[in-house]
């Protein structure tokens, strides 16, 4: 029975289940935030510009159905203005260079076939250049294919 407790303490307090707990925590403020963000700002500034926050009062019927398209409207704008704010949060940090925004995944070394990150323009393994197949966005990224 020690040795289970043991083994589940060092799987609950290890690096990747703590980071995950973490990261999830973060996450979900963060998206508070930005919803915050979407919702009581710029979803304002429709109102201001429309005369109301939403289009929730926009149906129509067919057969005594009612067709709630303005509902959707509404959603629609708010993923998209949601979309766009996380576009210039990311774009704002990768400015002022915080956060880790590698690409991420592998592909395989056209010379030795041992995988290596897509964004590499060097093998680990092999030490062959290699065209990266995704860039950065800074100045001195390597050219496209």
């Amino acid at each position: 029975m020690k040795n289970l407790w043991l083994e589940f303490k060092a799987f609950a307090l290890g690096g990747n289940m703590f980071d995950l707990a973490l990261g999830f925590i973060i996450g979900t403020a963060f998206a508070a935030l930005v919803e915050s963000l979407a919702g009581n700002v710029l979803m304002q500034l429709v109102a201001a510009i429309f005369g109301q926050p939403d289009f929730s009062g926009f149906v129509f019927t067919v057969n005594n159905a009612e067709i709630r398209y303005g509902a959707f409207l509404t959603e629609l704008l708010n993923f998209l203005l949601l979309g766009l704010v996380l576009f210039g949060l990311v774009k704002l940090m990768k400015l002022a260079k915080l956060g880790n925004f590698r690409a991420q995944g592998s592909r395989e070394c056209p010379h030795c076939k041992e995988f290596i990150a897509v964004d590499a323009d060097k093998c680990k393994w092999c030490t062959a250049d290699v065209v990266p197949d995704v860039l950065d966005d800074e100045p001195g990224a390597s050219p496209a294919r």
